[in-house]
């Protein structure tokens, strides 16, 4: 082989920065040793692995057949580093994204039981919105996403992991929350608080009421569900939320659970990688283990 991994090392990180510059401090390297290893792998291979677009270098046809390929033979290499070094049988770094309610209710327990059974696995976390999740599944920066709702897109696979459902929720002291049923009229003259466009909780809750109401007074939109659920306890608005960001709330009478007979919003939480990806032991154990813990330990959702 005329390759070596230092050099697919740093077509790697450039084409996660999209800069030589980043790269190299990423990889604690010179700019100019940067630069020539790249220069050395494009003309052994024969192929232009990049192109500059602005201050960006991205990625031709060449560099973007080669990056899924060169990242396993890294994961691959760092694994039998690992391997050897701790002589653990399963070692290795997984960069696990996650949607929000996933990620505060669900991924901590997960992380436990991996730490406690795998100890040699390191597991970075970002917690982002469903669309942000996929994105950055497709670009690299997360082995493994967990998100709501369904993807189509056959650069991914998915596999689901579990359930939940949405509840529309006012403040104890709401008009609503003293009828034992609400109409969609009423919904409609509703003032919403909601999550944001691209978030799985906005997008289930939108094709499921659309089938009944056209226009929704959107009256605030938040990324973060505590802003949202502290507004709507202490203000005259109502919300869709996942039942588990909203439970404790719900016992502790701070918020009511209004009954909507015609709305029952269900949906996934999926695991999701990339189709192109090889086998790779670390991101299988995480999922193996997250199946397992939901069979031990069901959660009402």
């Amino acid at each position: 082989m005329r390759y070596s991994l230092k050099q697919l090392a740093v077509f790697d990180a450039v084409a996660d920065c999209g800069s030589v510059s980043q790269a190299a401090d990423l990889l604690s390297l010179t700019q100019s040793a940067t630069s020539m290893s790249l220069s050395q792998l494009e003309k052994m291979l024969g192929r232009p692995l990049f192109e500059r677009k602005g201050k960006r270098l991205i990625l031709t046809h060449w560099g973007a057949w080669l990056r899924p390929k060169a990242k396993r033979l890294l994961r691959d290499a760092k694994q039998i580093e690992m391997g050897f070094y701790d002589q653990h049988l399963l070692s290795g770094e997984i960069r696990l994204g996650a949607s929000q309610t996933p990620a505060e209710h669900l991924v901590p327990d997960l992380i436990s039981i991996i730490d406690n059974d795998f100890p040699e696995i390191r597991i970075s976390l970002g917690v982002r919105s469903t669309s942000s999740i996929i994105q950055g599944v497709l670009d690299y920066r997360y082995d493994l996403g967990i998100i709501e709702g369904r993807v189509d897109d056959n650069r991914l696979h998915q596999e689901p992991w579990c359930t939940d459902h949405l509840t529309i929720v006012a403040a104890a002291h709401h008009p609503f929350a003293k009828r034992e049923r609400v109409s969609m009229a009423q919904l409609e003259q509703a003032q919403w608080i909601l999550r944001e466009h691209g978030s799985g909780t906005r997008m289930a809750f939108e094709s499921a009421i659309s089938r009944h109401i056209a226009d929704l007074d959107v009256w605030r939109e938040y990324e973060h569900i505590p802003v949202i659920r502290s507004l709507v306890a202490n203000g005259p608005y109502v919300t869709c939320l996942p039942y588990l960001d909203v439970e404790q709330y719900i016992e502790d009478g701070k918020l009511v659970a209004l009954n909507v007979p015609e709305l029952d919003i269900s949906r996934s939480l999926s695991f999701v990688w990339r189709a192109d990806m090889a086998e790779n032991p670390v991101v299988d154990c995480f999922k193996r283990e997250g199946i397992r813990m939901m069979k031990r330990h069901p959660m009402v959702m």
